[in-house]
């Protein structure tokens, strides 16, 4: 069986690693004037500047070899084309589908998924544009102000993060509210600032049996009945993105508002199908066409560029050499863009969750890392935070600095500043502090190494591309490792171990350790009778535009 670390090219790595080690970058630019113009490139309204990277021109070669070695044109080829790539669950791939623009079908199992998907895109249409318009009425005649996504995970992090990116393309009589925590103080906040008769819930989950996301929607729905009165319609008040529609039906939402999509789109993959409802809400279904766009124009480039002018390839290959080669446990994610400050949360997903994983695609353990910890939070913030530790910590961290170029207007000087303060610590990261080539015991030593991403503006075609880029980074990475970064068996064995602890909140079972049991004890001290750990908390009462009178009574324990 192949083994990645016995590989000619692995091996190769490892001694340039091994005659590099102590290089300064700062020296690869002094011996060649052009090293900024031969390591970056643009795709579309994105500019990479990869030039400040502890990587030699041989060291460059040699990861495009490891890449040339390696089964990603195979793999890529099958993840596009509907073959199953995600091995431990028998599925195809498709996230790519949900954004395709070409003319041909796409055949899964023998049937084309384009029409399907077409069809679910013209719904949100229709919808999108109903809510936005007004012509979508609540109850009592009302036009919708709120909306409440429901989700956790893929059906929180990517909407809730693209409609804070793209604020200022939002519409601006429509506020919108992200509910993922099974914690109660998250919808109850949320909650008690609503009017029942003017909010729209989008109720996001998969199978319909997500436990953080159905308690949420059952508190939700609560509230909504207790306020709303008699008269009010759950229907006209509530939808979902799901794949279950009888389950969705039960709950009491109307057959032609469940929104389609399909199992072999990941949680993490999935705004782009409609998990991506809020954002057609927010910035229109022309703005969300446009992220669709952006992000097959990145498909296409990732699909035919060259493995050495590939933007996705080319920034895996970079992290592979710091993971495997130079130690880096941990990616830094950077932008110095306010309206990007969830973009490092919704990465670390992205990244931990596909390719944290410690055995092959055929179950066999790997015998290098995999993913790394993905981290961040905006600059210049960052600055004041955690950018010590970068400078002048143990930690070798590599970094990607995101920025869009265009300034708002009014803020000219405001974005300068950002744009300069960003450039002088990559820049910093770099050189360092010593003079003369010698180090006092409190200089910075620089030799960092980071990226740097421009965006010509943040705009939703280009914030598209922007998680396209990624979304195919990981993959890239994934392919190299030769694991599966479309399963997440860690996050399914807590799910299940959840559901077990809940039906059986017995103190003395003998099927779970003994800290857990003596835990499980002190927490049922604190509910006496319940027979399950997911009771249905009391909603918060507004009692706004409430057409009959709130009911008071409380939920069975």
């Amino acid at each position: 069986m192949f083994q990645l670390t016995r590989s000619v090219t692995w091996q190769a790595l490892t001694r340039l690693h091994d005659q590099t080690r102590h290089d300064r970058i700062s020296d690869y630019f002094a011996a060649d004037p052009q090293r900024y113009d031969k390591m970056s490139l643009r795709v579309g309204g994105l500019f990479l500047d990869y030039s400040k990277h502890h990587i030699s021109p041989a060291v460059l070669d040699t990861l495009l070899e490891l890449a040339d070695h390696s089964a990603l044109v195979q793999r890529r080829a099958q993840m596009f084309s509907g073959d199953i790539i995600n091995v431990t669950e028998n599925r195809p791939v498709l996230h790519t589908a949900l954004r395709n623009l070409g003319e041909g079908p796409l055949m899964v199992d023998g049937q084309d998924v384009m029409p399907e998907i077409q069809r679910t895109r013209e719904q949100i249409q229709r919808f999108s544009e109903a809510v936005r318009s007004g012509e979508w009425k609540g109850y009592d005649g009302q036009r919708i102000k709120d909306v409440v996504n429901i989700g956790i995970g893929g059906s929180d992090l990517g909407p809730n993060m693209a409609c804070r990116a793209l604020l200022k393309y939002r519409q601006s009589d429509l506020n919108f509210h992200f509910v993922s925590n099974v914690d109660g103080t998250h919808i109850q906040k949320v909650l008690r600032r609503l009017d029942p008769a003017t909010t729209l819930f989008i109720v996001s989950t998969k199978t319909f049996s997500t436990q953080e996301t159905l308690l949420n929607a059952k508190t939700a729905r609560r509230w909504f009945v207790d306020n709303a009165g008699e008269d009010a319609d759950v229907g006209a008040h509530f939808v979902a993105a799901s794949t279950n529609k009888r389950a969705a039906m039960d709950f009491g939402i109307r057959e032609e508002n469940i929104f389609e999509f399909w199992a072999w789109v990941g949680g993490r993959y999935s705004m782009w199908s409609s998990i991506g409802l809020p954002i057609a809400l927010a910035v229109g279904f022309e703005g969300f066409m446009a992220m669709l766009e952006g992000a097959y124009e990145m498909d296409q480039h990732f699909l035919t560029a060259p493995n050495a002018s590939n933007m996705p390839v080319l920034m895996a290959l970079i992290g592979i050499w710091y993971i495997n080669f130079h130690g880096a446990e941990t990616q830094a994610i950077v932008p110095y863009d306010q309206a990007l400050h969830q973009l490092p949360a919704f990465l670390q997903q992205l990244d931990m969750e596909s390719n944290g994983k410690s055995v092959d695609i055929f179950g066999q353990p790997v015998d290098y890392k995999t993913g790394p910890i993905v981290w961040g939070q905006t600059g210049s913030n960052g600055q004041h935070a955690f950018f010590q530790l970068l400078h002048q910590g143990t930690r070798y961290v590599p970094i990607d600095f995101i920025a869009s170029l265009k300034p708002e207007p009014g803020v000219e000087d405001h974005h300068f500043a950002l744009l300069t303060n960003m450039l002088a610590q990559a820049n910093a990261f770099m050189e360092g502090s010593a003079k003369g080539g010698e180090l006092d015991p409190y200089s910075c030593p620089g030799n960092r190494p980071s990226s740097t991403l421009l965006l010509d503006e943040l705009t939703p075609r280009n914030l598209g591309a922007l998680i396209a880029l990624y979304e195919h980074k990981v993959f890239v990475q994934g392919v190299i490792w030769n694991i599966n970064s479309f399963d997440q068996w860690g996050v399914q064995l807590g799910k299940r171990i959840a559901g077990e602890i809940s039906s059986r909140l017995d103190a003395q079972s003998q099927d779970f350790d003994a800290s857990t049991q003596g835990l499980l004890m002190r927490v049922r001290e604190h509910f006496p009778g319940h027979a399950s750990a997911t009771p249905e908390p009391a909603a918060p009462r507004s009692g706004r535009g409430a057409k009959g009178k709130a009911s008071s009574r409380t939920p069975s324990r």
